[in-house]
Protein backbone atom coordinates (compact mmCIF):
# COMPACT_ATOMS: atom_id res chain seq x y z
CA UNK A 1 0.00 0.00 0.00
CA UNK A 2 1.24 3.56 -1.04
CA UNK A 3 0.50 6.52 1.30
CA UNK A 4 0.86 9.91 0.48
CA UNK A 5 0.63 13.28 2.79
CA UNK A 6 -3.26 13.23 2.69
CA UNK A 7 -3.60 9.43 3.40
CA UNK A 8 -1.66 9.19 6.56
CA UNK A 9 -5.14 6.69 8.04
CA UNK A 10 -4.53 5.45 11.85
CA UNK A 11 -5.62 2.35 11.63
CA UNK A 12 -4.17 1.43 8.91
CA UNK A 13 -7.20 0.14 6.22
CA UNK A 14 -6.85 -3.18 4.76
CA UNK A 15 -6.96 -1.63 1.30
CA UNK A 16 -6.34 1.73 0.18
CA UNK A 17 -5.86 2.94 -3.70
CA UNK A 18 -5.07 6.26 -5.39
CA UNK A 19 -7.26 6.75 -8.39
CA UNK A 20 -6.13 8.29 -11.50
CA UNK A 21 -8.03 10.88 -11.78
CA UNK A 22 -6.58 14.32 -11.93
CA UNK A 23 -6.62 16.89 -9.28
CA UNK A 24 -8.52 16.64 -5.23
CA UNK A 25 -12.05 16.08 -4.78
CA UNK A 26 -13.78 19.84 -3.69
CA UNK A 27 -16.07 19.68 -0.52
CA UNK A 28 -17.71 23.68 -0.93
CA UNK A 29 -20.93 25.06 0.87
CA UNK A 30 -23.47 23.22 -2.08
CA UNK A 31 -22.17 19.88 -0.89
CA UNK A 32 -24.81 17.18 -0.26
CA UNK A 33 -25.26 14.41 2.49
CA UNK A 34 -28.04 11.86 1.14
CA UNK A 35 -28.52 9.52 3.49
CA UNK A 36 -30.25 6.75 2.45
CA UNK A 37 -32.53 4.41 4.82
CA UNK A 38 -30.21 3.31 8.48
CA UNK A 39 -27.49 5.96 7.85
CA UNK A 40 -29.10 9.16 8.89
CA UNK A 41 -27.71 9.05 12.30
CA UNK A 42 -24.26 9.08 10.69
CA UNK A 43 -25.42 11.93 8.72
CA UNK A 44 -26.54 13.99 11.38
CA UNK A 45 -23.06 12.98 13.42
CA UNK A 46 -20.78 14.57 9.87
CA UNK A 47 -23.04 17.65 9.79
CA UNK A 48 -22.35 18.15 13.82
CA UNK A 49 -18.48 17.65 13.92
CA UNK A 50 -17.63 17.56 9.76
CA UNK A 51 -19.71 20.55 9.47
CA UNK A 52 -18.49 22.25 12.37
CA UNK A 53 -14.92 21.99 11.94
CA UNK A 54 -15.03 22.82 7.62
CA UNK A 55 -17.93 25.49 8.16
CA UNK A 56 -19.90 23.27 5.55
CA UNK A 57 -23.96 23.26 6.07
CA UNK A 58 -23.76 19.24 4.51
CA UNK A 59 -27.31 19.93 3.79
CA UNK A 60 -29.78 17.05 3.05
CA UNK A 61 -30.25 16.13 -0.74
CA UNK A 62 -29.79 13.93 -3.50
CA UNK A 63 -30.13 16.20 -7.11
CA UNK A 64 -26.44 17.18 -7.73
CA UNK A 65 -23.00 15.15 -8.33
CA UNK A 66 -22.05 17.36 -5.46
CA UNK A 67 -23.19 14.97 -2.88
CA UNK A 68 -21.87 12.31 -0.40
CA UNK A 69 -24.13 8.94 -0.46
CA UNK A 70 -24.47 7.04 2.32
CA UNK A 71 -25.53 3.72 1.75
CA UNK A 72 -26.10 0.53 3.62
CA UNK A 73 -24.62 -2.79 1.41
CA UNK A 74 -25.63 -6.11 3.11
CA UNK A 75 -22.86 -7.93 0.87
CA UNK A 76 -20.09 -5.66 3.22
CA UNK A 77 -18.67 -6.99 6.66
CA UNK A 78 -21.43 -5.56 9.27
CA UNK A 79 -18.78 -2.98 10.48
CA UNK A 80 -16.92 -3.05 7.30
CA UNK A 81 -17.22 0.22 4.34
CA UNK A 82 -16.22 1.24 1.39
CA UNK A 83 -15.04 4.82 1.01
CA UNK A 84 -14.86 5.78 -3.36
CA UNK A 85 -14.24 9.10 -4.18
CA UNK A 86 -13.55 9.28 -7.64
CA UNK A 87 -14.48 12.47 -9.04
CA UNK A 88 -18.34 12.24 -9.12
CA UNK A 89 -21.22 11.69 -5.71
CA UNK A 90 -18.60 10.49 -2.98
CA UNK A 91 -20.19 6.88 -2.28
CA UNK A 92 -19.70 5.33 1.28
CA UNK A 93 -21.38 2.04 1.65
CA UNK A 94 -21.07 -0.01 5.15
CA UNK A 95 -22.60 -3.50 5.77
CA UNK A 96 -24.48 -1.81 8.52
CA UNK A 97 -24.70 1.99 10.09
CA UNK A 98 -21.00 1.11 12.31
CA UNK A 99 -19.83 0.76 9.13
CA UNK A 100 -21.09 3.48 7.18
CA UNK A 101 -19.84 5.63 10.56
CA UNK A 102 -16.01 3.94 10.32
CA UNK A 103 -15.92 4.91 6.94
CA UNK A 104 -17.08 8.74 7.92
CA UNK A 105 -14.22 8.79 10.38
CA UNK A 106 -11.96 7.80 7.41
CA UNK A 107 -13.66 10.58 5.51
CA UNK A 108 -12.76 13.29 8.45
CA UNK A 109 -8.67 11.98 8.38
CA UNK A 110 -8.45 12.33 4.86
CA UNK A 111 -9.84 15.82 5.01
CA UNK A 112 -6.76 16.78 7.17
CA UNK A 113 -6.55 17.86 10.66
CA UNK A 114 -8.78 21.07 11.31
CA UNK A 115 -11.58 18.86 10.19
CA UNK A 116 -10.98 18.11 14.35
CA UNK A 117 -11.57 21.21 15.49
CA UNK A 118 -14.92 22.36 17.02
CA UNK A 119 -15.11 25.40 15.18
CA UNK A 120 -13.26 26.72 11.55
CA UNK A 121 -9.75 28.16 12.45
CA UNK A 122 -9.54 29.92 8.57
CA UNK A 123 -12.26 30.87 6.40
CA UNK A 124 -12.06 28.58 3.15
CA UNK A 125 -14.41 28.24 0.40
CA UNK A 126 -13.47 24.52 -0.21
CA UNK A 127 -12.13 21.30 1.69
CA UNK A 128 -10.60 18.76 -0.09
CA UNK A 129 -10.48 15.04 -0.40
CA UNK A 130 -8.03 13.03 -2.10
CA UNK A 131 -9.00 10.83 -4.63
CA UNK A 132 -9.33 6.90 -3.72
CA UNK A 133 -10.96 3.92 -2.62
CA UNK A 134 -10.44 2.16 0.83
CA UNK A 135 -12.14 -0.92 1.93
CA UNK A 136 -11.81 -1.51 5.17
CA UNK A 137 -13.12 -3.75 7.97
CA UNK A 138 -11.99 -4.46 11.63
CA UNK A 139 -10.23 -7.39 12.36
CA UNK A 140 -12.35 -7.55 16.24
CA UNK A 141 -15.65 -7.27 17.31
CA UNK A 142 -14.51 -5.99 20.25
CA UNK A 143 -12.33 -3.25 20.51
CA UNK A 144 -12.21 -1.59 23.70
CA UNK A 145 -11.12 0.49 26.35
CA UNK A 146 -11.25 0.89 30.07
CA UNK A 147 -11.87 3.99 31.67
CA UNK A 148 -11.03 3.97 35.82
CA UNK A 149 -13.86 6.39 37.33
CA UNK A 150 -13.57 5.22 40.65
CA UNK A 151 -10.14 5.74 41.31
CA UNK A 152 -10.26 9.55 40.04
CA UNK A 153 -13.86 10.56 39.30
CA UNK A 154 -13.92 11.65 35.75
CA UNK A 155 -16.81 14.38 35.05
CA UNK A 156 -19.32 13.10 32.66
CA UNK A 157 -18.11 16.16 29.76
CA UNK A 158 -14.93 14.11 30.08
CA UNK A 159 -16.14 10.57 29.51
CA UNK A 160 -18.32 11.93 26.63
CA UNK A 161 -14.89 13.47 25.43
CA UNK A 162 -13.44 9.92 25.92
CA UNK A 163 -15.98 8.33 23.43
CA UNK A 164 -15.21 10.95 21.19
CA UNK A 165 -11.41 10.16 21.02
CA UNK A 166 -12.29 6.31 21.00
CA UNK A 167 -14.57 6.59 17.97
CA UNK A 168 -11.88 8.50 16.12
CA UNK A 169 -9.55 6.06 16.59
CA UNK A 170 -12.44 3.28 15.42
CA UNK A 171 -12.73 1.63 18.96
CA UNK A 172 -16.05 0.09 19.65
CA UNK A 173 -16.67 -0.43 23.74
CA UNK A 174 -16.28 1.73 26.35
CA UNK A 175 -15.28 -0.47 29.62
CA UNK A 176 -16.64 1.43 32.74
CA UNK A 177 -14.84 0.54 36.00
CA UNK A 178 -17.76 2.14 37.71
CA UNK A 179 -17.23 0.64 41.72
CA UNK A 180 -13.84 -0.30 43.58
CA UNK A 181 -12.81 0.59 47.43
CA UNK A 182 -12.41 4.26 46.77
CA UNK A 183 -15.90 5.28 45.14
CA UNK A 184 -18.65 4.19 44.22
CA UNK A 185 -19.68 6.27 40.57
CA UNK A 186 -23.28 4.91 39.81
CA UNK A 187 -26.42 6.13 40.99
CA UNK A 188 -28.19 3.57 42.99
CA UNK A 189 -32.08 5.07 43.97
CA UNK A 190 -33.06 1.93 45.82
CA UNK A 191 -29.61 2.79 48.18
CA UNK A 192 -28.66 6.46 47.71
CA UNK A 193 -26.06 5.80 50.47
CA UNK A 194 -23.64 4.62 48.36
CA UNK A 195 -23.53 7.92 46.53
CA UNK A 196 -24.44 9.54 49.34
CA UNK A 197 -21.50 8.24 51.70
CA UNK A 198 -19.60 5.89 48.97
CA UNK A 199 -19.03 8.38 46.33
CA UNK A 200 -16.46 10.34 48.78
CA UNK A 201 -13.24 9.99 50.58
CA UNK A 202 -11.40 12.55 53.21
CA UNK A 203 -8.23 12.41 51.15
CA UNK A 204 -6.29 10.79 48.47
CA UNK A 205 -2.54 9.05 48.42
CA UNK A 206 -0.11 10.57 45.83
CA UNK A 207 1.50 8.30 43.95
CA UNK A 208 2.32 4.73 44.85
CA UNK A 209 0.76 3.56 47.91
CA UNK A 210 4.36 3.26 49.33
CA UNK A 211 5.01 7.15 48.64
CA UNK A 212 4.65 9.38 52.36
CA UNK A 213 2.45 12.35 50.62
CA UNK A 214 -1.27 12.95 50.62
CA UNK A 215 -4.02 15.36 48.67
CA UNK A 216 -6.04 16.02 51.85
CA UNK A 217 -8.40 17.62 49.88
CA UNK A 218 -12.07 15.55 49.71
CA UNK A 219 -12.10 13.96 46.31
CA UNK A 220 -15.14 12.44 44.53
CA UNK A 221 -18.18 12.44 42.46
CA UNK A 222 -21.25 10.35 40.74
CA UNK A 223 -23.30 9.97 37.16
CA UNK A 224 -26.54 10.50 38.20
CA UNK A 225 -28.97 7.42 35.86
CA UNK A 226 -29.81 10.93 33.72
CA UNK A 227 -26.17 11.40 33.09
CA UNK A 228 -25.95 7.57 32.20
CA UNK A 229 -28.28 7.78 29.91
CA UNK A 230 -27.04 10.45 28.22
CA UNK A 231 -23.11 8.95 28.00
CA UNK A 232 -24.82 5.80 26.72
CA UNK A 233 -27.07 7.90 24.34
CA UNK A 234 -23.67 9.55 23.29
CA UNK A 235 -22.09 6.47 22.80
CA UNK A 236 -24.31 4.54 20.54
CA UNK A 237 -24.64 7.66 18.19
CA UNK A 238 -21.03 7.01 17.76
CA UNK A 239 -21.51 2.93 17.93
CA UNK A 240 -19.91 2.28 20.43
CA UNK A 241 -21.34 0.15 23.60
CA UNK A 242 -20.34 1.07 27.34
CA UNK A 243 -20.05 -1.89 29.37
CA UNK A 244 -20.86 -1.26 32.92
CA UNK A 245 -18.67 -2.88 35.78
CA UNK A 246 -19.60 -3.17 39.07
CA UNK A 247 -16.96 -5.11 41.06
CA UNK A 248 -18.06 -8.12 43.31
CA UNK A 249 -16.92 -9.82 45.97
CA UNK A 250 -13.58 -8.10 46.58
CA UNK A 251 -12.61 -4.19 46.05
CA UNK A 252 -15.87 -3.59 47.52
CA UNK A 253 -15.10 -1.43 50.56
CA UNK A 254 -16.55 2.08 49.34
CA UNK A 255 -19.90 -0.20 49.15
CA UNK A 256 -19.44 -1.64 52.90
CA UNK A 257 -18.92 2.19 54.34
CA UNK A 258 -22.02 2.71 53.04
CA UNK A 259 -23.62 -0.12 54.22
CA UNK A 260 -21.62 -1.67 56.44
CA UNK A 261 -24.20 -5.30 56.90
CA UNK A 262 -22.58 -5.95 53.19
CA UNK A 263 -19.15 -7.15 55.01
CA UNK A 264 -17.92 -9.56 57.19
CA UNK A 265 -19.49 -7.85 60.26
CA UNK A 266 -18.40 -11.37 62.36
CA UNK A 267 -14.49 -10.62 62.21
CA UNK A 268 -14.13 -6.74 61.04
CA UNK A 269 -15.81 -3.48 62.78
CA UNK A 270 -17.45 -2.56 59.47
CA UNK A 271 -19.74 0.28 61.04
CA UNK A 272 -15.77 1.90 61.10
CA UNK A 273 -14.59 1.51 57.58
CA UNK A 274 -14.57 4.76 55.01
CA UNK A 275 -14.41 4.74 51.86
CA UNK A 276 -10.34 3.43 51.07
CA UNK A 277 -7.96 7.10 50.67
CA UNK A 278 -5.19 4.82 49.62
CA UNK A 279 -3.68 2.19 46.90
CA UNK A 280 -3.58 -1.76 46.37
CA UNK A 281 -5.40 -5.09 47.63
CA UNK A 282 -8.04 -4.29 49.91
CA UNK A 283 -8.85 -6.87 52.66
CA UNK A 284 -12.25 -5.98 53.20
CA UNK A 285 -14.41 -7.98 50.83
CA UNK A 286 -18.42 -8.82 50.52
CA UNK A 287 -20.15 -11.34 52.94
CA UNK A 288 -21.02 -14.27 51.42
CA UNK A 289 -25.06 -13.72 52.77
CA UNK A 290 -28.32 -13.97 51.24
CA UNK A 291 -28.38 -10.05 51.92
CA UNK A 292 -25.45 -9.32 50.04
CA UNK A 293 -27.37 -11.38 47.02
CA UNK A 294 -30.14 -9.31 47.05
CA UNK A 295 -28.50 -6.30 47.68
CA UNK A 296 -26.41 -6.37 44.78
CA UNK A 297 -29.43 -7.97 42.70
CA UNK A 298 -31.34 -4.63 42.96
CA UNK A 299 -28.25 -3.01 42.37
CA UNK A 300 -27.93 -4.73 38.99
CA UNK A 301 -31.57 -4.47 38.30
CA UNK A 302 -30.71 -0.49 38.16
CA UNK A 303 -27.82 -1.19 36.03
CA UNK A 304 -29.42 -3.34 33.70
CA UNK A 305 -32.13 -0.44 33.15
CA UNK A 306 -29.62 2.13 32.52
CA UNK A 307 -27.06 0.11 30.11
CA UNK A 308 -28.28 -1.93 27.21
CA UNK A 309 -25.28 -4.09 26.62
CA UNK A 310 -25.29 -7.33 26.12
CA UNK A 311 -22.15 -8.06 28.46
CA UNK A 312 -22.44 -7.14 32.07
CA UNK A 313 -19.09 -7.06 33.88
CA UNK A 314 -18.86 -7.89 37.58
CA UNK A 315 -15.03 -7.78 38.44
CA UNK A 316 -14.13 -11.09 40.70
CA UNK A 317 -10.57 -9.99 40.80
CA UNK A 318 -8.23 -9.27 43.87
CA UNK A 319 -10.17 -10.84 46.11
CA UNK A 320 -8.63 -11.64 49.52
CA UNK A 321 -9.80 -14.86 51.36
CA UNK A 322 -8.78 -13.84 55.10
CA UNK A 323 -11.68 -12.14 56.12
CA UNK A 324 -14.08 -15.77 54.95
CA UNK A 325 -11.28 -17.82 56.49
CA UNK A 326 -11.93 -15.98 59.80
CA UNK A 327 -15.67 -16.02 59.69
CA UNK A 328 -18.06 -18.53 61.10
CA UNK A 329 -20.69 -17.00 58.83
CA UNK A 330 -18.87 -17.72 55.52
CA UNK A 331 -17.47 -21.28 56.79
CA UNK A 332 -21.22 -22.04 57.64
CA UNK A 333 -21.95 -21.16 53.64
CA UNK A 334 -19.10 -23.29 52.89
CA UNK A 335 -20.22 -25.91 54.57
CA UNK A 336 -23.64 -25.37 53.81
CA UNK A 337 -23.30 -25.47 50.08
CA UNK A 338 -20.80 -28.06 50.49
CA UNK A 339 -18.02 -26.21 48.66
CA UNK A 340 -13.96 -27.08 48.90
CA UNK A 341 -13.06 -24.06 50.47
CA UNK A 342 -13.02 -19.92 49.62
CA UNK A 343 -11.43 -19.94 46.14
CA UNK A 344 -15.29 -21.94 45.61
CA UNK A 345 -16.83 -19.30 47.68
CA UNK A 346 -15.93 -17.63 45.22
CA UNK A 347 -16.26 -19.41 42.24
CA UNK A 348 -20.37 -19.30 43.86
CA UNK A 349 -20.29 -16.07 43.83
CA UNK A 350 -19.98 -15.25 40.04
CA UNK A 351 -21.97 -18.70 39.53
CA UNK A 352 -24.75 -17.22 41.13
CA UNK A 353 -24.31 -13.41 39.19
CA UNK A 354 -23.79 -15.93 35.90
CA UNK A 355 -27.68 -17.49 36.15
CA UNK A 356 -29.09 -14.34 37.61
CA UNK A 357 -27.72 -11.96 34.31
CA UNK A 358 -28.37 -15.09 32.01
CA UNK A 359 -32.11 -15.15 33.02
CA UNK A 360 -31.99 -12.06 31.88
CA UNK A 361 -30.89 -12.27 29.03
CA UNK A 362 -27.29 -10.42 29.63
CA UNK A 363 -24.07 -12.17 29.48
CA UNK A 364 -21.40 -12.37 32.68
CA UNK A 365 -17.91 -11.11 32.16
CA UNK A 366 -15.13 -10.82 34.81
CA UNK A 367 -11.35 -10.77 35.15
CA UNK A 368 -9.34 -14.01 34.87
CA UNK A 369 -9.75 -14.80 38.77
CA UNK A 370 -13.20 -16.52 38.11
CA UNK A 371 -11.64 -19.17 36.51
CA UNK A 372 -10.55 -20.23 39.85
CA UNK A 373 -12.79 -22.60 41.35
CA UNK A 374 -14.44 -23.60 38.37
CA UNK A 375 -15.78 -21.12 35.75
CA UNK A 376 -19.70 -20.59 35.00
CA UNK A 377 -21.03 -21.87 31.69
CA UNK A 378 -21.64 -19.04 29.43
CA UNK A 379 -19.15 -16.25 31.32
CA UNK A 380 -16.47 -14.42 29.61
CA UNK A 381 -13.05 -13.44 30.85
CA UNK A 382 -10.97 -10.05 30.25
CA UNK A 383 -7.36 -12.25 30.19
CA UNK A 384 -5.47 -9.66 32.51
CA UNK A 385 -2.78 -11.58 34.05
CA UNK A 386 -1.04 -11.92 31.22
CA UNK A 387 -2.01 -15.03 28.42
CA UNK A 388 -2.56 -17.64 30.37
CA UNK A 389 -6.11 -16.50 31.57
CA UNK A 390 -7.25 -15.75 28.14
CA UNK A 391 -6.01 -19.15 27.06
CA UNK A 392 -7.13 -21.76 29.50
CA UNK A 393 -10.61 -19.84 28.91
CA UNK A 394 -10.78 -20.37 25.20
CA UNK A 395 -9.26 -23.78 25.61
CA UNK A 396 -12.17 -24.38 27.74
CA UNK A 397 -14.91 -22.67 25.22
CA UNK A 398 -15.06 -19.60 26.93
CA UNK A 399 -14.91 -16.04 25.00
CA UNK A 400 -12.41 -13.64 26.00
CA UNK A 401 -11.27 -10.05 25.89
CA UNK A 402 -7.22 -10.36 25.71
CA UNK A 403 -6.12 -7.65 27.90
CA UNK A 404 -2.31 -8.59 29.66
CA UNK A 405 -1.39 -6.41 31.95
CA UNK A 406 2.12 -6.55 30.70
CA UNK A 407 1.36 -5.47 27.13
CA UNK A 408 -1.67 -2.90 27.21
CA UNK A 409 -2.34 -1.15 31.04
CA UNK A 410 -1.90 2.30 30.02
CA UNK A 411 -0.73 3.18 33.49
CA UNK A 412 2.19 2.13 33.32
CA UNK A 413 5.12 4.27 32.19
CA UNK A 414 6.16 4.63 29.14
CA UNK A 415 9.36 5.42 29.13
CA UNK A 416 12.37 4.73 31.47
CA UNK A 417 13.38 8.27 31.72
CA UNK A 418 13.46 9.51 35.16
CA UNK A 419 11.14 12.52 33.91
CA UNK A 420 8.21 10.39 33.62
CA UNK A 421 5.54 11.35 35.69
CA UNK A 422 4.62 8.77 38.79
CA UNK A 423 6.40 6.39 36.78
CA UNK A 424 4.43 2.88 37.86
CA UNK A 425 4.72 -0.75 36.71
CA UNK A 426 6.26 -2.06 33.41
CA UNK A 427 8.13 0.58 30.15
CA UNK A 428 5.40 -0.02 27.73
CA UNK A 429 6.33 2.27 24.82
CA UNK A 430 4.43 2.98 21.83
CA UNK A 431 6.66 0.66 20.40
CA UNK A 432 6.19 -1.90 22.74
CA UNK A 433 2.04 -1.28 22.34
CA UNK A 434 2.86 -1.62 18.84
CA UNK A 435 3.96 -4.45 18.69
CA UNK A 436 1.48 -6.14 20.75
CA UNK A 437 -0.62 -9.23 19.42
CA UNK A 438 -4.05 -10.59 20.87
CA UNK A 439 -4.25 -13.94 19.87
CA UNK A 440 -1.75 -16.78 21.66
CA UNK A 441 0.09 -18.48 18.38
CA UNK A 442 -0.70 -21.88 20.71
CA UNK A 443 -4.37 -21.60 20.38
CA UNK A 444 -5.93 -23.44 18.01
CA UNK A 445 -8.10 -21.73 14.81
CA UNK A 446 -11.28 -22.95 16.98
CA UNK A 447 -9.85 -21.97 19.97
CA UNK A 448 -9.03 -18.23 18.79
CA UNK A 449 -12.54 -17.72 17.85
CA UNK A 450 -13.00 -17.56 21.34
CA UNK A 451 -10.84 -14.31 21.05
CA UNK A 452 -14.05 -11.42 20.78
CA UNK A 453 -10.97 -8.60 20.65
CA UNK A 454 -8.38 -6.90 23.03
CA UNK A 455 -9.05 -4.32 25.20
CA UNK A 456 -6.51 -1.33 26.55
CA UNK A 457 -7.17 -1.14 30.65
CA UNK A 458 -6.43 2.53 31.98
CA UNK A 459 -6.40 2.28 35.53
CA UNK A 460 -6.62 6.24 37.07
CA UNK A 461 -4.98 5.52 40.94
CA UNK A 462 -1.90 8.04 39.93
CA UNK A 463 -4.27 10.25 37.32
CA UNK A 464 -5.66 12.83 39.00
CA UNK A 465 -6.30 14.69 36.10
CA UNK A 466 -6.94 15.12 32.51
CA UNK A 467 -4.31 16.29 30.95
CA UNK A 468 -2.91 13.18 32.99
CA UNK A 469 -4.81 10.32 32.10
CA UNK A 470 -4.42 11.85 28.18
CA UNK A 471 -0.26 12.02 29.12
CA UNK A 472 -1.04 8.15 29.98
CA UNK A 473 -3.24 6.77 27.38
CA UNK A 474 -1.81 9.09 24.21
CA UNK A 475 -0.17 8.51 21.96
CA UNK A 476 -0.25 4.59 22.70
CA UNK A 477 -3.83 4.17 21.98
CA UNK A 478 -3.39 5.12 18.99
CA UNK A 479 -0.90 1.90 18.17
CA UNK A 480 -3.11 -0.33 20.02
CA UNK A 481 -6.32 0.96 18.27
CA UNK A 482 -4.98 -0.16 14.84
CA UNK A 483 -3.64 -3.52 16.56
CA UNK A 484 -7.46 -3.82 17.48
CA UNK A 485 -8.78 -2.30 14.39
CA UNK A 486 -6.53 -3.95 11.19
CA UNK A 487 -5.33 -7.45 10.34
CA UNK A 488 -1.31 -6.84 11.12
CA UNK A 489 1.10 -9.42 10.52
CA UNK A 490 2.78 -11.02 13.51
CA UNK A 491 4.90 -8.82 15.83
CA UNK A 492 8.24 -9.39 14.37
CA UNK A 493 7.13 -8.60 10.88
CA UNK A 494 5.49 -5.24 12.05
CA UNK A 495 6.13 -2.46 10.02
CA UNK A 496 7.10 -0.01 12.72
CA UNK A 497 8.93 2.66 10.28
CA UNK A 498 5.13 3.14 8.49
CA UNK A 499 3.28 3.08 11.73
CA UNK A 500 5.51 6.11 13.06
CA UNK A 501 5.93 7.83 9.49
CA UNK A 502 1.79 7.92 10.19
CA UNK A 503 1.83 8.76 13.53
CA UNK A 504 3.86 11.94 12.30
CA UNK A 505 0.63 13.21 10.68
CA UNK A 506 -1.62 11.92 13.59
CA UNK A 507 -0.38 13.86 15.88
CA UNK A 508 -1.28 17.10 14.54
CA UNK A 509 -4.88 15.25 14.68
CA UNK A 510 -4.51 15.00 18.36
CA UNK A 511 -3.07 18.49 18.93
CA UNK A 512 -6.77 20.01 17.32
CA UNK A 513 -8.43 17.29 19.44
CA UNK A 514 -6.61 18.71 22.50
CA UNK A 515 -5.05 16.10 23.54
CA UNK A 516 -2.38 16.17 26.47
CA UNK A 517 -0.64 13.86 24.90
CA UNK A 518 3.21 12.72 25.48
CA UNK A 519 5.11 13.89 23.26
CA UNK A 520 8.07 11.97 21.41
CA UNK A 521 10.84 13.49 22.90
CA UNK A 522 9.45 12.93 26.57
CA UNK A 523 6.82 15.07 28.46
CA UNK A 524 7.00 18.65 28.22
CA UNK A 525 7.82 20.39 31.85
CA UNK A 526 4.75 20.82 32.64
CA UNK A 527 3.66 17.34 32.41
CA UNK A 528 6.13 16.10 34.90
CA UNK A 529 5.73 15.31 38.50
CA UNK A 530 9.18 15.41 40.69
CA UNK A 531 8.85 14.59 43.66
CA UNK A 532 5.39 12.44 43.36
CA UNK A 533 6.54 8.73 43.50
CA UNK A 534 5.73 6.14 41.18
CA UNK A 535 6.96 2.15 41.56
CA UNK A 536 9.26 0.39 40.47
CA UNK A 537 12.16 2.62 42.11
CA UNK A 538 16.06 1.99 41.35
CA UNK A 539 15.15 -1.67 40.23
CA UNK A 540 11.80 -2.38 42.39
CA UNK A 541 10.14 -5.18 41.42
CA UNK A 542 7.05 -3.89 39.11
CA UNK A 543 3.60 -3.03 40.96
CA UNK A 544 1.86 -5.64 41.97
Amino acid sequence: MTYTADTELIPRPRHLSRLPVEGLFPLDRDTLIEARPGTEGVARWMRSTIGAATGLPLAPGDDDDNRIVLAIDRELPPEGYRLVVDGGAIRLDGGTAAGVFWGAETVRQLLGPEAFRRAPVVERDEWYLPTVVVEDEPRFAWRGMLLDVARHFLPKDGVLRYLDLLAAHKLNVLHLHLTDDQGWRLEIRRYPKLTEAGAWRERTKLGHRASPLWDDRPHGGFYTQDDIREIVAYAAERHITVVPEIDIPGHSQAAIAAYPELGNTDVVDTASLKVWDTWGVNPNVLAPTDNTLRFYEHVLEEVLGLFPSSFVHIGGDECPKDQWKASPTAQARIAELGLDGEDALQSWFIRHFDRWLADRGRRLIGWDEILEGGLAEGAAVSSWRGYAGGIAAARAGHDVVMCPEQQVYLDHRQHADPDEPVPIGFVRTLEDVYGFEPVPPELTDEQAAHILGTQANVWTEVMDSRQRLDYQVFPRLAAFAEVAWARLPRPADRDHQDFGRRMTAHYARLDALGVDYRPPGGPHPWQRRPGVLGRPIDGAPPIV
